[in-house]
């Protein structure tokens, strides 16, 4: 929850610690799963603008389902390649599709070939993406441009 308050705001674990008062350390525990003390957490609503009561609540809440930070990449990778073979699925039917309308319209012409290499090429690209073959947009990218919108330094 506390790793949830502190992205909605843009904030590395380093900015958070020094608007806490906390150390880099005590943050990357807490999100971590480990329970906070009641000084943490004094410190951390007063921070979030929230009161100890309902971070408490989410802390409690949350304990059951904590995941590492490993478990919670291997996840997002996975959903990613769902999202890709959903995609990849996709285009095979629609391109299917054309070639057939393709092939009963206008049989001398190839005109499907367009939209499939149109289209082919933003599949390799999300193909790339889900199997972080190329890393253009990665965790650091999206980093570095949160921290652009929100007019701050790195």
């Amino acid at each position: 929850m506390i790793r949830k308050f502190r992205l909605q705001r843009g904030w590395s674990q380093e900015q958070l610690a020094t608007h806490s008062g906390l150390s880099v350390r005590t943050i990357q525990r807490i999100e971590r799963g480990q329970r906070p003390s009641l000084e943490s957490l004094k410190s951390l609503a007063a921070v979030f603008e929230t009161t100890v009561a309902d971070l408490k609540e989410e802390q409690d809440d949350m304990s059951h389902e904590t995941i590492t930070h490993q478990e919670q990449r291997i996840i997002e990778q996975v959903r990613a390649i769902k999202d890709f073979y959903s995609h990849l699925i996709t285009y095979v039917l629609v391109n299917s599709g054309l070639f057939a309308i393709n092939m009963f319209t206008s049989p001398d012409y190839l005109w499907a070939l367009w939209p499939a290499l149109g289209w082919g090429i933003g599949l390799f690209s999300h193909w790339a993406s889900a199997f972080e073959v190329f890393d253009l947009f990665g965790a650091k990218w999206e980093k570095r441009q949160i921290e652009k919108r929100l007019g701050r330094k790195l």
